[in-house]
């Protein structure tokens, strides 16, 4: 290409400069990874929120059979699956779309609604694979502080949702780290309150152990993208599939860009046997809220205090940010994966996932060993 005479091109790398200056960033550090640097397994994996009850057996026996046609390319357009979420969710199967995991499916709807520089809103502290994304696509991030009670603040997410002028505005629900959750009638009333030219991207991973179902009920405006996976309830992580439920511009807009071949044949079989088997999910929900209690009780005998959760996790005070350094590297030694909350009012807060009642007589071994030795 003939160049104008006088004028210099500045010299360009390979990368995209967008990405080029970029900070190294990993949103969580794999348990293998630590593993790996320790040279030893975990003995008790309770850093990341996965299934200790393990996924159902019609689903393992799907993906078994499934395996036999590894050789073939899954459905790009999930039509089994999506068709089973349909009649689940009496949403229409054109305003379902599948992807691999909440995480794909959050840099998709990012990639799709937030222009470089464009804002998005979310808590300080809140899920940090968002914001991963917004950086990554150019995106400035705003985050306001949790309220008193360890919840999403909705009146700070609103005001800066206008102060700032956002594109988006990102909250979990129940919240990850905190576990709290917002009643299905404040998320309708957010997403209503919101500028019009914002999205409410609304992560329902935790949905499952809703035991009101209130989840189900919500019915909400155009502008709002609802996430849910199979990773937790249905203990599919390993397999990454998870869903949108959104108004057709979403959809569309989605279709344009997603990667079409991206979720496997095995993970979409076992998704839709995982669906089927409402009683193991029930099971699985109904034993994680008996643990839950039992760990949040463990928990305060050791002196320390849990935030009430409504998930598969709880997140539990142990003073301030240097002791939950500490008390996360005591543990890892130990042989224990759990992770730190972070961001204010948690700085001082250590996350574990609710196991089985044998992980819970083991950690709660570990903790006192660790943190009360005997003489």
């Amino acid at each position: 290409m003939k160049r104008s005479p006088g004028v210099t091109v500045p010299p360009r790398g390979p990368v995209r400069s967008l990405v080029r200056d970029l900070p190294q960033a990993v949103p969580f550090v794999a348990p293998e990874e630590i593993e790996r640097l320790r040279g030893e397994a975990f003995e008790l994996r309770l850093g990341a929120n996965e299934s200790a009850f393990g996924p159902s057996p019609k689903a393992l026996a799907a993906a078994h059979q499934e395996l036999q046609r590894t050789a073939w390319y899954g459905d790009p357009r999930s039509h089994e699956l999506r068709e089973v979420l349909a009649t689940l969710t009496g949403w229409p199967q054109d305003n379902i779309l599948v992807g691999s995991g909440i995480d794909d499916l959050l840099g998709l709807s990012v990639r799709c609604t937030i222009d470089p520089e464009d804002v998005a809103v979310a808590s300080k502290g809140t899920y940090p694979t968002f914001a991963y994304h917004v950086t990554a696509y150019g995106g400035k991030l705003h985050t306001v502080p949790y309220n008193a009670q360890f919840k999403v603040d909705m009146d700070s997410l609103e005001r800066a949702a206008f102060r700032y002028n956002a594109r988006v505005v990102y909250i979990a629900n129940p919240d990850n780290p905190t576990g709290t959750v917002h009643s299905a009638e404040a998320m309708t009333d957010l997403a209503l309150r919101l500028p019009s030219h914002c999205t409410l991207l609304l992560d329902e991973a935790y949905g499952d152990f809703v035991q009101s179902g209130e989840l189900e009920r919500q019915t909400l405006s155009e502008n709002v993208i609802r996430f849910r996976t199979f990773s937790k309830g249905h203990a599919l992580a390993g397999l990454r599939i998870g869903y949108v439920l959104a108004s057709g511009r979403y959809i569309e807009a989605f279709e344009k860009v997603r990667l079409h071949f991206g979720v496997n044949r095995i993970a979409q079989s076992a998704a839709v046997a995982s669906l089927e088997d409402a009683k193991h999910l029930r099971a699985v929900v109904d034993a994680v809220a008996i643990e839950r209690d039992l760990y949040s009780r463990m928990l305060r005998d050791l002196g320390w205090t849990p935030i009430p959760s409504s998930t598969n996790f709880i997140s539990f005070d142990v003073g301030d940010a240097s002791v939950a350094a500490d008390l996360v590297g005591l543990l890892a030694e130990r042989g224990v994966f759990v992770r730190r909350a972070g961001g204010p009012p948690l700085e001082g807060y250590v996350r574990i996932t609710v196991g089985s009642a044998k992980q819970r007589r083991r950690l709660k071994e570990v903790l006192e060993d660790a943190c009360f030795p005997g003489p």
